[in-house]
């Protein structure tokens, strides 16, 4: 008899110092990770945007990209399968004469259940990457999940699409990054990248998860502030600027989240023909 899915997930986000190029030292920490996760009775854990390779590599994607069946994804779905967690992590994928900048979602038997290929590009990611173009949003046993990475969840619309497609749950790879200039001058901090999770959960009414990464990569720092939020914009659970996990049991069906949705009718207030 099969079991019914869990509409009350635990979901971590893993936070962690990627080291560029040493795909064998991310796994070790990536295990490590994984296995906390389960610790702490996750069903789901999401790692970080190009967490095996670290994410300034354009030089080294010939040699760095790997399949979706290759020997990192593997691994990591043995993983998976070893501690009976979901797991979504971000690496960059090769597929024929093409890089991606994707995900991939493993199922808690290791199965791997989705690649997502980023959509949207950020700056030179432009030359490094070829583009996704489907919005994707996952049947799971923990609910309905769409996926994102990083970049995508700068654009309203895109996250919007994926509550449409039913999404209960947004899941975003990602390594927001600033130096020197965007922190002083412009704000661009952990606490800005906080911000833009929880009102991208806020507008849509969904629950959100945001893993980062954090440390120096090539004169910049990666911005950290890991965090699970609800569909209110409440900030459930945040790695801050530490290195390990944050999770938070979610409640799809709630008479608090029911209670919530008939108060804040954001999206069927929407009139676009106005727009």
């Amino acid at each position: 008899m099969t079991a019914s899915p869990s509409r009350t997930p635990r979901v971590a986000v893993a936070q962690f110092h990627c080291v560029p190029d040493n795909v064998a030292r991310n796994l070790t920490r990536i295990e490590g990770l994984i296995s906390a996760s389960a610790a702490d009775g996750a069903d789901l854990v999401i790692l970080h945007e190009t967490a095996t390779t670290g994410y300034f590599i354009a030089d080294k994607l010939d040699r760095l990209a790997e399949t979706e069946d290759g020997p990192s994804a593997t691994a990591i779905a043995g993983f998976a399968r070893a501690n009976a967690i979901h797991v979504a992590i971000g690496m960059a994928l090769g597929e024929g004469d093409k890089v991606y900048d994707a995900q991939l979602l493993l199922g808690s038997d290791g199965t791997r259940l989705a690649t997502y290929k980023k959509v949207h590009l950020f700056s030179a990611e432009r030359d490094w990457y070829a583009c996704g173009e489907e919005p994707m949003v996952i049947d799971t046993s923990i609910g309905r999940i769409g996926m994102s990475i990083c970049y995508d969840l700068m654009f309203p619309e895109y996250i919007r699409k994926l509550a449409d497609m039913g999404a209960d749950l947004v899941i975003n790879s990602t390594n927001w990054i600033s130096d020197h200039f965007q922190r002083e001058t412009w704000g661009w901090t952990g606490s800005a990248v906080e911000s833009l999770a929880r009102t991208r959960a806020l507008e849509n009414g969904v629950w959100l998860a945001m893993a980062n990464a954090i440390g120096p990569e090539q004169g910049f720092e990666s911005l950290g502030h890991s965090c699970v939020v609800a569909p209110s914009g409440k900030l459930l659970a945040s790695a801050g600027m530490a290195q390990g996990i944050a999770a938070a049991t979610l409640d799809y069906d709630s008479t608090d989240l029911t209670r919530w949705r008939a108060i804040a009718t954001y999206r069927s207030d929407r009139r676009p023909e106005v727009y």
